[in-house]
């Protein structure tokens, strides 16, 4: 019988700058997915965070990303998606950042849980199936 493999995670910027700060619970989560190899990135969080860095050590840990984490394959038609869902928020009366909307976009055709701190998604949460990782 096969097993199935867990879901993989993306970790919003929101959380990867709670983890780096070391904030519980942010960081013992973030090790136990690492651990689990559940994790994984795509680019618009990695340049998020690389335009955050402090210092060149900082910036190195972040390029590491790259190697250590699967990451999300994206297409013009995302792209759109993100458009469109930003779109269609906007007509009823919400606003939120294109890059939230590419975020949710990737992660839902990617089928992976999003973890984030950000109150957008939820927004967006009702807009589309958005599987969000839950905390507690």
């Amino acid at each position: 019988m096969k097993t199935k493999e867990p879901v993989k995670v993306l970790i919003d910027t929101s959380v990867w700058i709670e983890f780096f700060r070391g904030q519980a619970p942010y960081q013992n989560i973030v090790l136990n997915l690492i651990d689990h190899n559940r994790v994984c990135c795509m680019g618009i969080v990695l340049a998020e965070l690389i335009q955050g860095v402090k210092s060149k050590n900082e910036l190195g840990v972040i390029k590491e990303f790259l190697y250590v984490f699967d990451f999300l394959t994206d297409s013009a038609e995302m792209w759109t998606k993100a458009g469109e869902l930003s779109l269609a928020l906007r007509q009823n009366g919400k606003t939120v950042g294109l890059a939230d909307c590419y975020i949710s976009v990737v992660s839902h055709a990617n089928n992976v849980q999003l973890l984030t701190l950000d109150k957008h998604f939820e927004i967006i949460r009702k807009e589309i199936n958005l599987n969000i990782y839950s905390i507690s």
